[in-house]
């Protein structure tokens, strides 16, 4: 099982995200490029994957990431192995971050 988790943000910025789960978490965060997404930013921890990124999607269309929730700019995404109440916690504990919606595979 996986467990997903996504949250969302008008407040802040990528970056400012970043600096505020990196604080909050103690993670590390790498900047990526992809052609889809535009720049994100990801950090991996043994049994954790955290991904910060605009849900506007880059390019010419005004395409959303996430379309059912076209006020939120910045999205944070969590994968788990299982659920982590802890981490949940943690992120519900963030000034500004809303969670949006969970999911499991």
């Amino acid at each position: 099982m996986t467990d997903h988790h996504t949250y969302g943000t008008h407040t802040h910025t990528p970056s400012e995200l970043v600096r505020l789960v990196s604080a909050h978490l103690g993670l590390v965060f790498t900047e990526r490029e992809s052609d889809y997404r535009g720049v994100y930013h990801l950090a991996e921890r043994p049994y954790a994957q955290i991904e910060i990124q605009p849900n506007p999607i880059p390019g010419d269309d005004e395409d959303l990431y996430a379309p059912e929730h076209p006020t939120v700019q910045v999205l944070l995404l969590t994968t788990t192995p299982v659920p982590d109440p802890v981490l949940q916690a943690r992120l519900a504990s963030i000034n500004a971050l809303t969670h949006l919606n969970h999911g499991t595979a």
